[in-house]
């Protein structure tokens, strides 16, 4: 899962507006398939991994990632998250990961 980053009050701020969220993915070759959002979820193919993108709300709060090849998929989302002070969240143990610029 990737997160923005913790609010001192507890939560995570959000990620970004859908367009602002697209965009940045876009910039690593994220992008959908032209299938279009199903159920309020849009699936973003990228390099190695896809990303479950949530289009029921204008602010995006969280990214589902599920990786597909860990040596493709890794660089690049350790660059997302570094360059847009993002987190990730392994949803099995609940561990976090936050990223340095």
């Amino acid at each position: 899962m990737v997160l923005g980053p913790a609010r001192s009050g507890g939560g995570n701020e959000p990620l970004g507006r859908i367009a602002e969220v697209r965009a940045v993915l876009a910039r690593t070759n994220t992008s959908a398939d032209g299938a279009g959002a199903t159920g309020g979820i849009e699936r973003l193919h990228g390099p190695g991994f896809t990303i479950d993108l949530p289009t029921s709300n204008d602010s995006v709060t969280q990214l589902i990632a599920s990786l597909h090849d860990e040596s493709y998929a890794w660089p690049v989302l350790e660059k997302l998250c570094r360059g847009n002070g993002w987190m990730l969240m392994d949803m099995e143990s609940g561990r976090t990961l936050a990223f340095t610029a």
